[in-house]
């Protein structure tokens, strides 16, 4: 499809890119991502670079940013994750956290935009007794303009990913458009997990780095002896429409990134070398995979402003380490050419705040036929 042809996407809270990544794979073209964090925000220019990236405070955008932005155009699509950690089911658990109120300022930016749908996910913990009238509250101002789809829970594990990642998802389906018939596909996806040793078993240990480039990324080769999965051979495919010039170079010639070492003591390598598989350390409480079984969530941890608290981390099924930057992504469900930061940390906190871009692809290729059938009526 060429860039005209392709129905057209704006990308809320885009983090890293995740969401964003599910859209332009199901046939949407971005043409305006927004995030406040720039340190999330770091490679969604890299790895979409015909994307309007905007630095912003989501809650002060008005009419005048947007016609600045995207000029008169009306978007096809808006989709977005407003932060969760106050509705989370780990942590302080807030119904007055600030950030709450980022749903109400998503629905807002809907209004100005008037998309035909907007997909929004969140944590599960949206849906809670003592959240429920937050959500409820948001999506009644839009109440007049949308027919509103859920809000239902889909698991990326059953769209096809190798973690298990619940998640809360609402679509809205604008009043000039016809309502969409795939709440029941969304809601029980017949899509087969993928194991641990389906996702990462061919990714190579982090031992040695083969090439540091300008970039400032590392690279390293893959594991040729390993057998591939045919989960791992998608992932390893280049995209013509999205990438960074450079990764997908990188990915030609048979080199990946995101493999640095994260350094253990002998103590925490001999713990770790005693868990069983599938069994909890003790001590950190990280899990440690098994090569048949899936993730856990992964978790995002904070950034400086919370205190830069490392999220947990699991273990790898065989070696007495924590898995590196490239196998949580695989098992995410991120592509090998998507490049993320030049350090762990921040790397981690990308991916642990993305939404699946399998489970993104598996929801908006969904809507993306919606369009379809009705732009050709």
């Amino acid at each position: 499809m060429s860039g005209l042809s392709r129905p057209t996407f704006v990308d809320l809270f885009s983090g890293c890119g995740g969401f964003g990544l599910g859209a332009e794979l199901s046939g949407f073209k971005n043409i305006a991502s927004v995030d406040i964090d720039p340190d999330l925000q770091y490679s969604y220019k890299l790895n979409f670079p015909n994307s309007k990236v905007h630095l912003a405070d989501i809650s002060t955008l008005d009419a005048a940013f947007w016609r600045e932005a995207i000029g008169n155009a009306r978007p096809d699509l808006v989709i977005g994750g407003p932060p969760c950690q106050g509705f989370s089911r780990i942590g302080l658990r807030k119904p007055e956290d600030p950030r709450n109120s980022l749903i109400t300022h998503f629905f807002n930016q809907v209004l100005i935009l008037k998309p035909k749908f907007f997909v929004m996910e969140n944590v599960e913990g949206i849906l809670d007794a003592k959240n429920r009238f937050i959500l409820d509250e948001a999506l009644s101002l839009i109440g007049a303009d949308y027919h509103v789809i859920g809000p239902f829970k889909v698991n990326a594990l059953e769209c096809g990913a190798a973690t298990s990642r619940k998640r809360v998802l609402v679509i809205g389906c604008h009043n000039d458009m016809s309502v969409p018939s795939f709440e029941r596909i969304l809601a029980i996806p017949q899509v087969r997990p993928v194991t641990v040793c389906e996702a990462i078993s061919d990714l190579p240990s982090p031992v040695d780095m083969v090439e540091l480039t300008s970039s400032g990324y590392g690279w390293w080769g893959y594991n040729r002896d390993a057998s591939v999965s045919k989960y791992a051979k998608q992932l390893n495919k280049v995209s013509p429409a999205v990438g960074a010039k450079f990764a997908k170079e990188m990915l030609r010639n048979g080199m990946v990134s995101g493999l640095m070492r994260t350094r253990h003591t002998d103590a925490v390598i001999r713990r770790f070398s005693n868990t069983a598989p599938g069994a909890v350390e003790e001590v950190s409480r990280y899990p440690r995979l098994s090569w048949d079984g899936y993730c856990p969530t992964l978790r995002a941890g904070t950034g400086s402003d919370k205190g830069s608290f490392q999220a947990m981390r699991p273990i790898h099924p065989s070696e007495p380490r924590v898995i590196t930057v490239r196998e949580a992504a695989r098992l995410q469900g991120f592509p090998d050419w998507f490049v993320f930061h030049p350090t762990i940390w921040h790397s981690f906190r990308m991916i642990g705040n993305s939404v699946s871009p399998i489970m993104s692809k598996y929801v908006l290729s969904l809507v993306r036929e919606a369009f379809d059938l009705e732009t050709a009526a």
